[in-house]
């Protein structure tokens, strides 16, 4: 088989419907199954899922997806909101705001897209529409807020990105902070456009203000305290080096549980099982999906894809402006057609190298790599962030997209930001 021939036929079951790992599964053993003679057949492959998923790094992930349930069932995102929401909510654009801090904090609780979108949407959407924004707009907004879940850390994709690349987990979190906090700016910025323009209601907003300022900022404070420590804990453990990646995410599962069982109180100790079952079911999805992407990248790196498509890249355009124009384009691309995990495990080996031949840093590369992901959250035909947030309101997916259109133009121009300004990603590095 031609390399050509695996990613047409790649495509073609995708638009069929196939799941994912099903068909990184089949192609990665189809081309000695047609050529015998091929030096990866099924018995490499499988040993090569195998050890894909047999990594220290890795177990972090099925830690922060429990932690991120726990913080979900516990309603640590209500609080977090709660606080914010203190400070702004009678301003132009205040509550949409906190629901982008929101995110910003959430996402480095839960390290995932969706999980982000699903708890904080549940919770800022009834609140927004009973205050006045239209429904569509606080959609979109929730929607797309929800992808800074896997660009501040503890970031799950992150963690796939460095397994596959070889760098510092620890260093690829450090290195979202900036970037993160940067595309939180821009969907700032719009939000307030958008009220500036379209006005809010002001009697609603300050009946909702003094409702919220009732017990005082001190009672608040106590009240949301945990909920704001919680991300302290998680990234100061890595950052100090007290904990690698893997062993913060043990902390965080305990930590989560003890606020939300003891503190809080918002979970039962019969909810746990199934919270318990909801965890399991969403990474053993997942592991699957690694030992299929693991497999199928050790097929292309046999089919000589990387030297291949670097070859082609490399004599379609010569600058590096042009090189880092067209991976944005083809990573924007596989974001609308693929889940991210199976993106950064086939990718990363492909397209990394040509950026490193270009002078990129791996570090700098793997920021953009993920952004670029976080916007295929938003973006049909995959578009699961969209899913999530339609769920939690009725509204239909096609009226989500056309509300979200602005805010995507938004995580854009961050984007670009972060593509031709490296300094933006390495500077807590001292890049």
């Amino acid at each position: 088989m031609t390399i050509a021939s695996i990613f047409i036929l790649f495509l073609a079951l995708i638009v069929a419907g196939i799941p994912i790992g099903m068909i990184l599964a089949t192609l990665g053993i189809l081309p000695n199954l047609i050529d015998p003679w091929f030096s990866a057949d099924p018995q490499y492959i499988i040993r090569a899922m195998i050890g894909g998923v047999n990594s220290f790094p890795v177990l972090a992930v099925p830690m922060f997806i429990l932690s991120g349930n726990l913080m979900a069932k516990g309603k640590i995102s209500e609080k977090l909101f709660n606080f914010f929401s203190y400070f702004i909510a009678n301003k132009t654009a205040g509550l949409p705001i906190a629901t982008i801090v929101t995110c910003l904090f959430y996402g480095a609780i839960s390290g995932s897209g969706p999980a982000t979108t699903a708890a904080v949407g549940a919770m800022a959407i009834p609140v927004l529409t009973n205050l006045g924004y239209d429904i569509v707009f606080s959609t979109a907004l929730v929607a797309v807020a929800g992808g800074l879940g896997v660009i501040i850390p503890p970031s799950i994709p992150f963690i796939f990105y460095g397994q596959s690349a070889g760098v510092s987990v620890a260093d690829i979190f450090v290195a979202g902070v900036v970037p993160g906090l940067l595309i939180g700016l821009c969907l700032m910025i719009y939000s307030w456009y958008y009220c500036k323009k379209n006005g809010e209601d002001k009697e609603k907003l300050q009946a909702y203000e003094k409702e919220v300022k009732k017990d005082g900022f001190k009672k608040l404070f106590l009240n949301s305290f945990w909920a704001l420590l919680s991300p302290i804990i998680i990234l100061g453990s890595i950052y100090t080096g007290v904990a690698s990646p893997t062993e913060a995410a043990v902390i965080s599962v305990f930590y989560s549980l003890i606020v939300s069982v003891l503190i809080y109180k918002t979970i039962k100790l019969k909810d746990f099982i199934e919270i318990l079952k909801e965890s399991v079911g969403t990474y053993s999805t997942i592991l699957f999906i690694i030992a299929a992407a693991t497999g199928f990248a050790r097929v292309l790196t046999f089919m000589k894809a990387p030297e291949i498509i670097a070859g082609f890249i490399t004599n379609a355009v010569s600058s590096k402006i042009a090189v880092l124009l067209v991976i944005n384009l083809v990573l924007l691309f596989v974001g609308m057609i693929m889940d991210t995990t199976p993106a950064i495990l086939v990718l990363t080996p492909i397209l990394l190298p040509i950026a490193v031949s270009y002078g990129i840093n791996p570090i700098h590369f793997g920021v953009m790599l993920v952004v670029n992901l976080a916007i295929g959250f938003v973006t049909p035909p995959l578009g699961i962030n969209l899913f999530v947030a339609s769920s939690l309101t009725g509204v239909k997916v096609e009226s989500i997209v056309k509300k979200a259109i602005p805010f995507i133009i938004a995580f854009l121009i961050a984007l670009l930001l972060i593509t031709f300004i490296p300094k933006i990603s390495l500077i807590l590095l001292g890049g």
